[in-house]
């Protein structure tokens, strides 16, 4: 499996809105206020993903819940919590979670599994904590212990100050470390005040509502609407309300052209939206056959992959738009018309770029819907992304949902909050101080895995975590840039 080489070095910064005096919510006005969104990116442990991917453990990592890869880290998502701008207290839950597994045993088990999931971050009184849940295999036993919101790392927020923020509220390379719960729940492959890697946050906050009667409420989740000029509980045959199709191509396209090779991005247009580990393409239209299970829709929402790359073959302009999805006998094909300007050659239209399962495509509750079903890459589909992956290569999976009449609702995406198409990025350099991470089997062990690492795994760290000097007090959007990450792999 490709991962993604870690990022080199990290500064800390707060980033808030503008000072106090400046804020529309500060002073007499201010009051706790409901966290509604957002995202929290953190690379875990680098040194510690680089053992698991190396040599000696020979494993991997999965990702659970949504979670995503940006740069070297992974990114949670869909805060939910609340923020007080006179105290600084701050509560934000994320949901999704990563499995590291090695060491697999005859059995096929393995020696090492954990996972970590649902981090949530406090801060009150000028300390911070980071909790997520755990469950790991004790190193030496195997015991398997569960457990939920252990206090895992340390947050040093030493002249950060909560009080004042606006929306978002964004905190950028926090440094932190291991605590002693967090140890136990590490399965004992590090000790207490091990540092971590820093962590990154940011979070719309919104001022709490008075709660919405039944009548008037709307649950979470797309609403379909009714069709203009449709009489109530009457549509059309074979047509639907809405349908939605949500696809991240391949996590590891998307890391090759953010990488050191294409020094790219992606950009979302035309209602395209972002969904962390997808993308989302909204506002199907089309007709849909419950009986037979067929269906043949066309969504709004482009994608366009650019890079900078000065190698030969490095250069990337890619788009995707025009997306449609057709599903006969049990079978789903996802087109889309393909420009890559980069190659200089004429769009293509229609073109189709995988095949998926679609056995069961009847409606449940009003909702026709196909679950991050796997992909294939067709033949078309491999000349498309430049024949990085052959034919027949698993792409990211598929999510498909139809609303056949006005109960349905699509499933809602995840939420990165009001700022996930841009990167906060800090005012103000800081200056970094490494220090030697412990290894999770021992120096010899994390040595002999930094040395033979090559495409594929992560390139080890020798430092762990970054001792920060300096600070930002401005929040600063800029064009979203994801960094980090490595060639794209055939596999």
């Amino acid at each position: 499996m490709l991962s993604f080489r870690p990022v080199r070095a990290f500064a800390v910064a707060l980033l808030l809105a503008l000072p106090v005096a400046l804020l529309p919510f500060a002073g007499a006005q201010a009051a706790d206020r409901t966290v509604r969104g957002g995202r929290l990116d953190w690379g875990i442990k680098s040194s510690f993903l680089s053992y698991i991917t190396g040599p000696i453990a020979q494993g991997s990592w999965a990702l659970t819940g949504g979670t995503a890869t940006v740069g070297s880290r992974f990114r949670f998502h869909s805060a939910t919590g609340s923020y007080d701008p006179d105290s600084g207290a701050f509560r934000a839950s994320f949901s999704g979670g990563v499995r590291f597994t090695g060491h697999q045993k005859a059995d096929g088990t393995y020696e090492l599994d954990l996972t970590i999931s649902r981090p949530t971050v406090r801060i009150s009184g000028g300390g911070g904590t980071l909790y997520a849940d755990m469950t790991s295999k004790a190193k030496g036993s195997g015991r398997l212990t569960t457990a939920e919101q252990v206090p895992l790392a340390a947050l040093d927020l030493s002249g950060i100050s909560m009080v004042g923020g606006g929306s978002p509220v964004a905190l950028n390379n926090v440094p932190a470390t291991l605590t002693s719960q967090g140890a136990n729940a590490f399965a004992g492959y590090y000790t207490a005040g091990t540092p971590l890697d820093p962590v990154s946050l940011s979070v719309d906050v919104a001022a709490a509502k008075k709660p919405v009667s039944p009548s008037t409420s709307r649950p979470a989740g797309e609403p379909t609407g009714k069709a203009q000029g449709e009489p109530a509980g009457e549509r059309a045959t074979g047509r639907f309300r809405t349908a939605a199709v949500d696809w991240g191509v391949r996590r590891t396209y998307r890391e090759y052209v953010t990488g050191p090779v294409a020094k790219g991005e992606w950009t979302l247009s035309d209602g395209a939206q972002d969904g962390g580990a997808l993308f989302r393409f909204p506002r199907g239209t089309g007709s849909y056959d419950a009986g037979k299970g067929t269906l043949d829709a066309h969504f709004a929402g482009t994608v366009r992959f650019t890079g900078t790359g000065t190698g030969a073959g490095t250069g990337l302009d890619l788009t995707l738009t025009e997306v449609a999805v057709r599903v006969k006998d049990g079978k789903g094909t996802l087109f889309a018309d393909v420009t890559d300007a980069a190659e200089g050659s004429p769009p293509r239209k229609a073109v189709p770029l995988i095949t998926f399962p679609a056995e069961d495509f009847t409606p449940k509750k009003s909702l026709a819907s196909l679950t991050e079903v796997p992909a294939t890459l067709t033949a078309p589909g491999a000349e498309t992304f430049g024949s990085l992956y052959k034919a027949g290569t698993a792409m990211d999976p598929v999510s498909l949902a139809v609303a056949v009449d006005d109960k349905a609702r699509l499933p809602a995406l995840p939420d990165l909050g009001s700022d996930a198409s841009a990167a906060a990025e800090p005012t103000a350099s800081a200056t970094t101080t490494p220090s030697p991470a412990p290894s999770p089997a021992g120096p010899a062990a994390e040595a002999a895995s930094s040395s033979s690492v090559g495409a594929g795994t992560y390139a080890a760290i020798g430092a762990g975590a970054l001792v920060a000097a300096g600070l930002a007090g401005l929040a600063v959007r800029t064009v979203r840039r994801r960094s980090g990450a490595a060639a794209a792999d055939e596999s």
